[in-house]
């Protein structure tokens, strides 16, 4: 009997660590986001079709919320400035267009050439948080605000000519928003998609986005990337182990700044437009806060709270209109959509000094 005893109470122990771990939060959204899927076909709404577009969002979003995780780990804190890495795809996209490649290749020139762009840009931006140190992510935002309102300048001066991309009748400057049927439309989500009814999954891009997670992964066991968790967790020490701190920092906003421009990318080609001038003025926060919701801290991030945040995030900003909707009957999607993204934001953001332990 004593062992029955010992052997329940060493169960009940490791399941409250492994609730311990995953965190009371988070397992409050999921439970809420479980109860949404359940509600869902109660209500009218088509349960396969809001699994696909759960899927989708996160298949859309996950490098986004990834290109958090480099400057997070060197101690730079949440990248408020991921606008910068986003306008870098969004000058590779264009030059892309502008430079009359198509089909899914497109895409491919589109990091290519978003790549320099994401580089210098890194590099001043890494810069500039060596000179801040302590105050980076109130910087960072201001960082990125100044940079789209920079660029809502730009995208009318900067001299391209494409007629799917130019003003029709004025013949110079961008269009707010470009199609991409022709170009990279759906390169990634298209490419091993699984189709059954309505449940649709893009294996393409999913597995993409599990590429440069894994990458993420290996280069954090790296010499590199544990001398980046070192710089993070303490940078005196680092210091005085002979780790160049101003040196690995930079390293990991570069590195975040070229993940948020492929980040872009793959938004773009799974959405089927590019959006530009004022649209990437507040995509770091959700961002931000998928990861923040996933269980990181402003010093500590993973892979899994990469994924486990996003999937929280978009499955609640996905399913929640929709459930509203069919219950009550009336269209205030966008109203409840807003709602309910800002809620997530505003309590992500209180609780930035939390994280798995």
């Amino acid at each position: 009997m004593n062992e029955k005893n010992k052997g329940a109470a060493q169960k009940k122990g490791r399941l409250q660590s492994m609730l311990q771990s995953f965190g009371l939060p988070r397992l409050i959204i999921a439970g809420f986001l479980l109860l949404l899927f359940v509600m869902a076909p109660m209500v009218g709404a088509d349960l396969p079709t809001q699994i696909s577009n759960t899927i989708n969002r996160f298949s859309w979003n996950a490098v986004l919320v990834l290109a958090m995780v480099p400057m997070v780990h060197s101690g730079c804190g949440l990248n408020f400035g991921l606008p910068l890495g986003i306008i870098s795809g969004l000058l590779g996209a264009t030059l892309s267009i502008e430079l009359g490649f198509t089909g899914a290749f497109s895409f491919f020139m589109a990091i290519l050439l978003a790549t320099p762009f994401a580089l210098v840009l890194g590099t001043f931006y890494g810069w500039l948080l060596n000179r801040i140190k302590g105050g980076e992510m109130m910087i960072a935002t201001y960082v990125g605000f100044s940079a789209v309102a920079f660029m809502c300048m730009m995208w009318l001066l900067l001299p391209y000519s494409s007629p799917n991309m130019v003003w029709g009748l004025a013949g110079k400057g961008l269009r707010t928003t470009i199609s991409l049927e022709g170009y990279y439309d759906q390169a990634l989500a298209g490419f091993l998609r699984i189709q059954a009814g309505n449940l649709s999954i893009p294996v393409g891009t999913l597995l993409f986005f599990g590429l440069l997670a894994f990458l993420m992964w290996a280069f954090l066991h790296t010499k590199t990337g544990t001398a980046m968790t070192a710089v993070g967790s303490n940078p005196v020490f680092a210091r005085a182990a002979g780790i160049n701190v101003d040196k690995i920092r930079m390293l990991s906003v570069i590195m975040s700044t070229w993940i948020a421009a492929v980040g872009i990318l793959v938004y773009e080609q799974g959405f089927g437009f590019i959006q530009l001038y004022m649209a990437p003025f507040n995509m770091a926060l959700p961002a931000v806060s998928a990861i923040l919701i996933g269980g990181a801290s402003v010093n500590k991030a993973s892979i899994a709270n990469v994924i486990i945040g996003t999937f929280l995030f978009q499955g609640i900003v996905t399913m929640t209109p929709t459930v509203m909707n069919n219950m009550i009957h009336m269209d205030m999607s966008e109203v409840i959509r807003i709602i309910v993204s800002n809620g997530m934001i505003l309590y992500a953001l209180t609780r930035k000094t939390e994280g798995t332990r």
